[in-house]
């Protein structure tokens, strides 16, 4: 454990940025880099409208809540849900760490948040991937290869 006692972790993830063929990981490798950081007590891969049932069904299978955002034909956006879910773990006492999987530099603001309130904030991104903005604005970085 990286930080003594057991911590409470909210994980989420941006499945449009992190769940891609293109990558040569999934969700084990993301939850494995989360469990590093505590007990992982919220768990939530935020997809669109257009993901694949057999995806929702994975990310189920996982013990993660399918967050299915819904919105126009071409709105595959997910990163509002994301963070109003995020901030949420914010202002709740028993989240110690909150992990955000991402690639998407417009959750920058988001993690600086997540630290103003004492929170740990932690990114897990693709290497390929990671613009410095994003990576500068956790406390603790994890890369996904």
């Amino acid at each position: 454990m990286l930080f003594g006692k057991k911590k409470n972790v909210a994980l989420f993830i941006d499945g449009p940025n992190m769940i891609r063929k293109e990558f040569d990981f999934g969700l084990d490798e993301i939850v494995k880099k989360a469990n590093k950081y505590g007990r992982i007590v919220v768990g939530k891969v935020f997809l669109n409208q257009f993901a694949p049932e057999k995806l929702i069904e994975a990310v189920a299978n996982h013990g993660l809540e399918p967050v299915v955002t819904l919105g126009e034909k071409d709105d595959t956006d997910v990163d509002v849900a994301l963070a109003v879910h995020a901030m949420e773990a914010v202002h709740d006492p028993k989240i110690d760490v909150i992990i955000i999987a991402t690639r998407d530099a417009d959750f920058a603001p988001l993690l600086q948040k997540i630290k103003e309130h004492g929170k740990i904030a932690v990114l897990i991104a693709a290497k390929e991937a990671l613009g410095t903005s994003l990576k500068k604005s956790a406390d603790k970085v994890e890369l996904l290869k």
